[in-house]
C-alpha cells in the first residue's frame, strides 16, 4: 500500500519510509504541502511535544521545522536561564526573573513547569489553550521533565524524543558550545542517562546523527499524525456512515 505526502523542499528529493511494511513516499517534488495549509477546522489542532537531553539537538530541529512548514505554531516557554548570544527574548524564550516565575506558578499560569541544572522551564496554560481550540497545529519544545508532566496530564499531544547517536558524541556537543564550564557539562552528561532512560515511554524516538535526516524523519512523523482515523474522521462527508 502506498501513501504519497508531498511538501515543498528546495532540495527536490524523494524519499522512502517503511513502516510496518507499508511505503510512505514522500515527494517534495510538488509545490503543495498538507502541512503548509491551516489545520482543518473539524478538528482539534495537534500539539506536537519534542524533548532531548542537553545537546541532542531538539532547537536545531525545531527551529528547521517551523521553517518548513509556515502554518504550524511554536509554544514559547517560560524559563529563568541566562539568555545566550544568539538567543531572542519572544522567539527561543520568554527571559523572566526568577521572582516573576514564582509568581506564575503560585497563579497556576503553567501547564507544566520544572526546574533544570538549576534554572526554571515552563510552558503557560493560555498558550495551548487556545490554540489547539482554533484548530492550529503547535510545535512544544521543553525539557524531558516537562514532557513527563504533560504526558501524566493526560494531555492530548505527539511525543517525540530526540536521541544523540552516543553518550561521546553528546559530550562534544555540549563542549563546542563553549557556553558551560566542565563542571556543568559534566552534570548535564549525569542527567542525560536518566532522560534517556524515559525515551521509552514517548511516541516516538529519532536519532540526530545527521541533522538533515532527523528534520526529515520529525517531519514525516509529523505528516502521518495529521492523517491518524480519530483526527480526519470528524471532517469526512456524512454519506460515508463513519460518524
Amino acid at each position: 500500500m502506498i501513501y504519497n505526502f508531498c511538501f515543498a523542499d528546495q532540495h527536490n528529493f524523494l524519499q522512502n519510509l517503511k513502516i510496518d511494511g507499508t511505503t510512505l513516499m514522500l515527494d517534495s517534488r510538488k509545490e503543495s504541502c498538507l502541512m503548509n495549509k491551516p489545520a482543518p477546522k473539524l478538528r482539534k489542532g495537534i500539539l506536537y511535544v519534542i524533548s532531548a537531553p542537553s545537546g541532542a539537538g531538539k532547537t536545531s530541529i525545531c527551529r528547521k521545522i517551523l521553517t518548513l512548514f509556515p502554518h504550524l505554531r511554536q509554544s514559547i516557554s517560560y524559563t529563568t536561564r541566562t539568555r545566550r548570544a544568539d538567543e531572542q527574548e519572544g522567539r527561543d524564550y520568554h527571559f523572566v526573573s526568577r521572582e516573576d516565575f514564582d509568581q506564575m506558578v503560585a497563579d497556576g499560569a503553567f501547564a507544566e513547569w520544572a526546574e533544570v541544572h538549576g534554572n526554571c522551564y515552563g510552558t503557560a496554560c493560555a498558550t495551548l489553550q487556545q490554540v489547539i481550540a482554533d484548530g492550529a497545529d503547535i510545535l512544544l519544545e521543553i525539557d524531558v521533565q516537562g514532557a513527563e508532566q504533560l504526558r501524566n496530564s493526560g494531555l492530548d499531544g505527539v511525543f517525540i524524543f530526540i536521541l544523540p547517536p552516543g553518550m561521546s558524541e553528546l559530550r562534544k556537543r555540549l563542549e563546542s558550545r563553549n557556553t558551560d564550564d566542565e563542571k556543568i557539562i559534566a552534570r548535564r552528561i549525569d542527567n542525560a542517562a536518566g532522560e534517556i532512560a524515559g525515551a521509552v515511554n514517548f511516541d516516538y524516538l529519532v536519532v540526530n546523527d545527521v541533522l538533515d535526516q532527523a528534520v526529515e524523519m520529525v517531519r514525516a512523523i509529523m505528516i502521518a499524525e495529521t492523517a491518524r482515523t480519530d483526527r480526519v474522521i470528524n471532517a469526512l462527508p456524512e454519506e460515508f456512515g463513519l460518524k
